[in-house]
């Protein structure tokens, strides 16, 4: 059972960046209802057939704990948490801001977290609907899932990758997938409706390659990144991390580019950006850089910036000005100005039992960030705390639950 303790309730902007990990345009009917994408000519601008449409971010937190399989969703608007079927054996949770993919050694379990927005450009749609199991997408722990608004590609620990319809998964089920061609060094990545790939041609530097969504190879632009590891899609294109940096990726009128944003120093290997955390919508990603520093890459001036902190568990910002939020081994919330590189706040301990340096990306305390708030999982404590990044790392809400959260991501943005 969940108790809320509400010092400041929460009422989501209406107004949030673009995130280019959204589905396609529909919405009205109640909670209940499952989403469907089919439209007609009479339905009004933005209808979702199945789904209500609302004037704000329809925030949720899915929630995971990999000893007992024990799976909840959080509904952030009301403060409820809704039971979903049990995912035992969990190694990894990723979202693509709507649905959930809780990686086991048998599969991909996928969640439909029944929220999500849809950009215009101009204007935003926010949608909820309901909670729904969709199936298993077929591979091993190690599979590597992104989506855009049409596609879903999965990569597996070979290399080998299948792309799904999301129309598919949209209404309720996997559906049939389309192989792509060729072994793959880094994870594939739907981008301005194509697919990026770096491909393993055996040599230390993966070379880039550019497919349409049937699987054609249309395009090799001249780019190479050694030891890719982590990616982020942001709006100024896709970022890959590569042994020297990173790779940026971009499109126009149909033309590719890559852009290297080297570190600018001889960086140990040890010390390297493996796993990006950002704020969808955000051109501001982090890294832990070591075990006493994180890297913030601002893709929008191609810099790379370190920051010294102490011992990191996890980090995260929402860029664009905001501190950067790190929770380290003495179980506080520390904010670091990104641009002097000098802490400016400190909340008191707020974890149950000491967490361990370098769990990013593991299960354990993880902080996941939108447009107003961040949010800190306590697994041992079993609790979510809801922090105002913005108030000096203000408690705004505190969660007590039933599970442990040892993984968690937010969807809805």
């Amino acid at each position: 059972m969940l108790v809320r303790s509400n010092v400041t309730p929460w009422a989501p902007a209406a107004l949030v960046a673009v995130s280019l990990l959204t589905t396609s345009c529909a919405g009205q009917n109640d909670d209940a209802s499952p989403p469907k994408t089919t439209t007609s000519a009479s339905a009004p601008h933005g209808y979702v057939e199945g789904a209500q449409e609302k004037a704000e971010q329809q925030s949720r937190l899915l929630l995971n704990d990999p000893g007992t399989g024990n799976t909840q969703v959080l509904d952030l608007i009301t403060g409820k948490t809704h039971e979903v079927s049990r995912t035992t054996g969990t190694t990894g949770l990723t979202t693509d801001g709507r649905f959930g993919y809780f990686h086991t050694s048998g599969g991909t379990h996928v969640l439909d977290g029944g929220a999500w927005m849809v950009d215009h450009g101009d204007h935003v749609h926010y949608y909820r609907a309901s909670i729904r199991e969709v199936g298993e997408l077929p591979g091993d722990s190690g599979a590597r899932v992104r989506s855009d608004a049409a596609v879903t590609a999965v990569t597996d620990e070979d290399g080998r990758a299948s792309v799904y319809r999301r129309a598919e998964l949209e209404k309720g089920k996997v559906g049939s997938p389309r192989a792509l061609p060729g072994a793959h060094a880094g994870v594939v990545v739907p981008y301005a409706e194509h697919l990026l790939s770096l491909t393993d041609d055996g040599h230390e530097s993966a070379k880039l390659a550019v497919y349409d969504r049937e699987g054609k190879r249309v395009a090799s632009p001249d780019a190479a990144c050694e030891d890719p590891r982590g990616d982020a899609v942001t709006r100024r294109g896709v970022v890959l991390g590569c042994g020297d940096g990173a790779l940026l990726l971009r499109e126009a009128d149909g033309t590719f580019t890559a852009q290297s944003i080297p570190y600018g120093e001889d960086v140990p290997e040890k010390e390297r950006a493996t796993a990006f955390r950002h704020r969808p919508g955000s051109d501001t990603l982090t890294a832990a850089a070591g075990e006493r520093g994180v890297w913030v890459l601002d893709v929008s001036e191609r810099t790379w910036t370190r920051v010294k902190t102490g011992p990191v568990v996890s980090a995260n910002t929402a860029g664009e000005g905001s501190v950067l939020i790190v929770l380290e081994t003495d179980g506080s919330l520390h904010g670091y100005d990104i641009t002097t590189g000098k802490q400016v706040s400190k909340t008191k301990p707020l974890l149950t039992g000491a967490p361990e340096s370098g769990t990013e990306g593991n299960a354990g305390p993880v902080i996941e960030v939108d447009r107003s708030r961040a949010y800190l999982s306590d697994p041992q404590g079993k609790r979510v705390y809801e922090i105002d990044y913005n108030d000096n790392l203000r408690i705004a809400r505190t969660f007590d639950l039933d599970i442990e959260p040892a993984l968690m991501v937010e969807t809805g943005r």
